[in-house]
């Protein structure tokens, strides 16, 4: 098959990063790796990860975007927002102002952009509801602006939290955070399957089964002890202590009966940043000014 030079740039967060599919020889390869590989043989294609683990989306503007765009890439991904969920000072609106900024800056470039919503956290993670209300509440406003600008600007752009087979447990690491290396193909194939549909030309598909043996108990066990529990320190760190407060707050408004409280400051953010339609669609009848106006 005939496919012409592929600039393929990947800016977002551990998981574009590739953190849960490891190579032999050390480092990570990773869902935007695989993708790249059936986009175009080796000699047309050129690959450059910019994300960085832990990202939130100001730091894919700030810093992965004017790499990216000196690549002039011809497609690039934006995967990012799981850490913007669990801060303290979490603002929609100016998430949803630089998520557009970062999507419109790539179409202008020529490039096809690739983006995906995330998935439900209730559905992923085992653990209280009280922890899980507020990071789905959160989840669900960073999809709702994800959805709206993949519509309106026309984005090769993934469902996640509706595809039932993204909460198959083989597809998650051993800390159920970072796909597999099976979960990371998952990801490229579909990635791929919705380039196919524009009419994109591919080099080939990316294999669906791993190359590699799942890991032993042995092997995660080792894995959590060293470079897991490593991660896990770093990110508590920075995270920890927002996603605490997040919690006591709606432990506070639990409390009271007042949870519906939570849910129409919602309701009032996402009516701030998307059309009528879209907030109606996401969150109730409340309407406002499109993002970016």
């Amino acid at each position: 098959m005939s496919v012409g030079p592929v600039r393929f740039a990947a800016l977002g967060d551990s998981v574009t990063v590739g953190l849960g599919d490891p190579l032999p020889q050390g480092g990570w390869r990773g869902w935007a790796a695989l993708l790249a590989e059936a986009m175009a043989p080796a000699g047309s294609l050129e690959l450059g990860n910019f994300a960085r683990s832990g990202a939130l989306v100001e730091d894919v503007v700030s810093e992965q975007l004017p790499r990216a765009l000196a690549q002039r890439p011809s497609h690039a991904s934006v995967l990012v927002g799981v850490n913007d969920t669990l801060r303290g000072d979490f603002e929609l609106a100016p998430i949803a102002a630089r998520l557009e900024e970062t999507v419109v800056a790539l179409r202008r470039s020529g490039a096809m952009v690739l983006t995906a919503n995330l998935p439900d956290p209730g559905r992923m993670l085992k653990v209280p509801a009280i922890v899980c209300r507020p990071l789905a509440r959160r989840v669900q406003a960073i999809n709702a602006v994800f959805d709206h600008l993949a519509a309106v600007h026309g984005t090769v752009h993934l469902d996640l939290a509706g595809h039932p087979a993204v909460y198959d447990p083989e597809l998650w690491g051993v800390d159920r955070i970072h796909p597999s290396e099976r979960g990371h193909r998952f990801l490229a194939g579909l990635f791929a399957a919705g380039l196919a549909e524009r009419g994109v030309p591919l080099w080939s598909r990316p294999d669906p089964l791993p190359s590699n043996p799942p890991p032993s108990a042995w092997a995660q066990a080792y894995w959590l002890a060293t470079k897991g529990t490593g991660w896990v320190f770093r990110r508590s760190l920075d995270l920890l202590p927002g996603l605490t407060r997040l919690v006591l707050a709606e432990a506070w408004h639990e409390i009271r009966d007042q949870t519906a409280r939570l849910d129409d400051r919602l309701r009032s953010e996402l009516a701030q940043v998307l059309p009528c339609g879209q907030a109606e669609r996401h969150s109730g009848e409340l309407c406002g000014e499109p993002v970016g106006t």
